[in-house]
């Protein structure tokens, strides 16, 4: 493992994240960007803080374009959180014109375990396939791998776990 990258002012490390997992509410705007169609916007979003990683966005049913999002059919588990669920997102491109899809582009938990019940139904997108995604105004960067799907900004340091190497740590 790479060493610690000590936090400066503002900022977390994701080394202080806690295992298990846990989630509390955001108060900055989060927006998802797709096919250059504003798919999410949100000021109501929650974040899952664990070790190692950088925080997933969970973004309400209600402030999502929910016609976009199609049930892939697709299932994962999470020891802390649940079986998830995915999406698939198709919109027309609004520069191009042209369809534009991405298969299993997002998940949720329709019936989250106990400790992440507020969670329910709230969807997370993988930032790596979205045009562009924002937290407060900053623009995301995508957390290395296709794992975790993690949002990446100046707030946190890592190193972060994800990339090949780093499945070890």
């Amino acid at each position: 493992m790479k060493s610690r990258i000590e936090p400066g002012p503002g900022q977390e490390s994701v080394w202080d994240y806690p295992r298990p997992p846990r989630m509390e509410d955001v108060e900055k705007k989060v927006k998802v960007v797709f096919g250059g169609v504003t798919i999410a916007y949100t000021s109501r979003a929650k974040r899952v803080l664990e070790t190692s990683h950088p925080p997933v966005y969970y973004v309400p049913p209600e402030d999502i374009r929910m016609e976009y999002l199609t049930e892939s059919g697709r299932t994962s588990y999470c020891e802390w959180k649940g079986r998830a669920r995915y999406f698939d997102i198709h919109v027309d491109d609004e520069i191009t014109g042209e369809k534009k899809s991405e298969e299993a582009a997002a998940w949720f938990y329709p019936e989250p375990t106990h400790s992440f019940a507020d969670l329910k139904d709230h969807v997370a997108f993988y930032p790596s396939r979205m045009d562009n995604s924002w937290v407060g105004g900053e623009k995301v960067e995508a957390q290395a791998g296709d794992f975790y799907g993690g949002w990446v900004t100046s707030e946190i340091v890592g190193p972060f776990k994800g990339a090949p190497g780093t499945w070890g740590w």
